[in-house]
């Protein structure tokens, strides 16, 4: 590799890390509820999750697997980050028990690209202990899910 060419990997890799991704989906989420993004570049997505009593499920301070979920989900989203993102399934896996106080790590990684179609892959740790692992399938629709006429257009599924 010349020095020319060392140059131009360098500032393309300058450009990249430089270059600041900005959330464009699910902007109005409650960050209390499904986590804060620490990392995020284009089809990856680090967040963490701080439980607190409004996620306890019993009175030995077990944390909900919705919020686990929902934090997930956010995570899946924001890697994908397009402004009409939707969730058409998931496969998931709960691995160990939250409880209250813990912080839980999730990343978010898309795997697969077709069309409009994503697949994103995310994990989720307490310390080093792996909580959660799961598969997210999500299309890229033209218009807000809740804008779309589903009885007359196309059903989402079917773009899936």
């Amino acid at each position: 590799m010349s020095n020319k060419d060392e140059e131009l990997a360098l500032d393309e890799y300058r450009d990249e890390v430089n270059t600041q991704v900005i959330l464009k989906t699910h902007e109005e989420i409650n960050h209390n509820l499904s986590g804060d993004i620490l990392k995020m570049q284009n089809g990856y997505v680090e967040l963490r999750l701080i439980t607190t009593e409004d996620m306890v499920a019993d009175d030995q301070g077990l944390i909900h697997g919705g919020f686990i979920f929902s934090a997930a989900d956010f995570a899946a989203m924001a890697a994908v980050n397009e402004r009409n993102v939707v969730l058409v399934g998931s496969e998931c896996q709960f691995l160990s028990p939250v409880k209250l106080g813990d912080e839980v790590y999730f990343t978010a990684k898309v795997r697969h690209k077709e069309g409009r179609k994503r697949n994103i892959h995310v994990t989720a740790h307490v310390f080093d202990i792996k909580v959660f692992d799961g598969e997210f399938k999500t299309v890229i629709t033209e218009r807000h899910v809740l804008k779309l006429n589903l009885l007359s257009e196309k059903s989402i599924e079917e773009n899936s």
